[in-house]
């Protein structure tokens, strides 16, 4: 819920973003509570009182079917939204997500399961987070985002990080870049 609502702050006021998820349930629940709207009454029967979907939300459900602990299939579900433009949008695997999660894991000692080395304040576990995604797209170069050298005999690739593949950075960061460098606060022109 708290998610959703940042999510609507930050820059989804209207409707929530195309949502893909595991088969665990609530973030449709969660949805309907902070973008959802009571049906205006049309003086038959009792008012609405609950909240219900808008129209062209999208949010699929991936259900992993298990036999011994081992996933041996998946089953997707459309929760919100036409099946098919909804599948085309969000695809039909969460490989990415679940690539990012692992990665997040290792490289944020706070997220590793089963460990000593919880967060138990919120605001900690909040600035590791932001220190984890500073590291990861402005201090370390990514194999998958290097780009080919042509005029350099002594290399064969340059290495970039994602700010540097995005054009937010022209070079990787070092950590002592990162701890120094001074953040302006965010001006708002309204």
């Amino acid at each position: 819920m708290e998610a959703f609502q940042t999510l609507k702050r930050r820059g989804h006021p209207d409707a929530p973003p195309p949502t893909i998820s595991d088969g665990w349930g609530g973030i449709d629940d969660a949805m309907i509570e902070v973008w959802g709207q009571v049906p205006e009454y049309k003086g038959v029967g009792r008012p609405p009182t609950r909240k219900r979907p808008r129209p062209g939300w999208q949010y699929v459900q991936m259900v992993k079917q298990r036999e011994k602990g081992r996933v041996v299939g998946i089953k997707l579900r459309v929760v919100f939204g036409d099946a098919q433009e909804t599948l085309e949008l969000l695809g039909q695997s969460t490989s990415y997500i679940e690539r990012t999660h692992l990665t997040m894991r290792h490289s944020n000692g706070r997220l590793v399961r089963k460990t000593l080395g919880f967060s138990k304040d919120k605001q900690m576990y909040r600035a590791s987070a932001a220190w984890e995604d500073l590291v990861y797209n402005l201090a370390r170069p990514h194999k998958s985002l290097r780009v080919e050298v042509f005029d350099d005999p002594k290399r064969r690739w340059q290495k970039r990080s994602p700010a540097m593949a995005s054009g937010l950075a022209d070079h990787i960061w070092t950590v002592k870049e990162l701890l120094t460098a001074v953040v302006l606060p965010a001006i708002n022109n309204t």
